[in-house]
C-alpha cells in the first residue's frame, strides 16, 4: 500500500533535527510495515500530478501556519486537488489546517475562532451516534493536543460531526467513508507543542501570560496518543 503526506508547513530546524520533520512525525504515527510513504510539499507548490494520484491508497493533509480560509495560490490549488480526490473516493485524513481545508473544499466555511487560540491538551467528546468503531464502546471522551486559532464555522452538506469540545464545536467530522478531519493534533508530542508555544510567543502571536498558562495545563493531562493513532490509522487503511 502507498500513501502520501501533503505537507502544508515548513519544518523548523528543531522538528527536522529531532523528528525528521513533520513528515517523520506523521509516518511515525501512521506508517506500518510494508507500506510506502511519500511527501508532497504543497505549500511550496509541489503537488502530485494526475498519474501519481492514482497510485496512492490515501492522503494525509498536515497542519499549517497559514489560514485555511486564505486564498494563497497553493491553497487554491490544494482545494482543486481535494475536490479531485473526493471525486475519486480516495481516503483523505486532514489534521488541523487539513481538517479545515477539507471542510472548505466540501462546501463549508472556515474562519477565526470566536473563542480565540486553543493550545494545550483538551478533552474531546464523541457524539453518541458516531458510526465509527474504535473498540471504545465504554469511553465517551479522549484527550488530544490542540494548537489552532481557526475553526470550521459552517459545516458542509452531508457531513457527520463525530466529536466536539467545550472550545470547538467541530473537533472531528466524517464525509461518507473516505474523508475525515480532526481539528487537534494526534501526531504531536508534548515536546513539539512546547516548541510551538515558544515560536508563537517569539512571533508575538500569543501573550506571555497565555503561554505560561498553556505550559502549566500541559503538565496536568496526557493526550491519549495510542487511541488516536489507532483511530487515524484504521480510518486511513480502511479498517473502520
Amino acid at each position: 500500500m502507498r500513501f502520501a503526506v501533503l505537507l502544508c508547513a515548513d519544518d523548523t530546524d528543531y522538528v527536522k533535527d529531532k523528528y525528521g520533520g513533520y513528515f517523520g512525525v506523521f509516518t511515525r504515527m501512521l506508517a506500518e510495515e510494508g507500506e510506502v510513504w511519500d511527501m508532497f510539499h504543497v505549500s511550496c507548490g509541489h503537488f502530485p500530478d494526475d498519474e501519481q494520484i492514482g497510485v496512492y491508497e490515501g492522503f494525509v493533509i498536515t497542519g499549517s501556519c497559514k489560514d485555511a480560509h486564505g486564498n494563497d495560490g497553493w491553497i487554491c490549488e490544494l482545494l482543486t486537488l481535494l475536490n479531485k480526490l473526493d471525486s475519486m473516493n480516495k481516503k483523505v485524513l486532514g489534521i488541523c489546517f487539513g481538517h479545515q481545508i477539507l471542510a472548505r473544499a466540501l462546501g463549508g466555511k472556515v474562519g477565526r475562532a470566536t473563542s480565540g487560540w486553543d493550545i494545550g491538551v483538551r478533552t474531546i467528546n464523541f457524539v453518541s451516534s458516531t458510526k465509527i468503531s474504535l473498540s471504545l464502546d465504554t469511553l465517551a471522551t479522549l484527550s488530544l493536543i490542540e494548537c489552532h486559532r481557526d475553526e470550521v464555522q459552517e459545516l458542509p452538506p452531508k457531513v457527520e460531526v463525530l466529536a466536539w469540545s467545550n472550545k470547538t464545536r467541530v473537533e472531528m467530522f466524517k464525509y461518507r467513508d473516505h474523508i475525515m478531519g480532526v481539528q487537534g493534533h494526534p501526531e504531536y508530542t508534548k515536546d513539539i507543542l512546547m516548541h510551538l508555544i515558544d515560536r508563537l510567543l517569539h512571533r508575538n502571536l500569543i501573550k506571555e501570560s497565555y503561554a505560561m498558562e498553556a505550559r502549566a495545563k500541559m503538565d496536568k493531562t496526557d493526550p491519549d496518543k495510542e487511541a488516536w493513532k489507532k483511530l487515524c490509522t484504521d480510518f486511513l487503511k480502511g479498517r473502520i
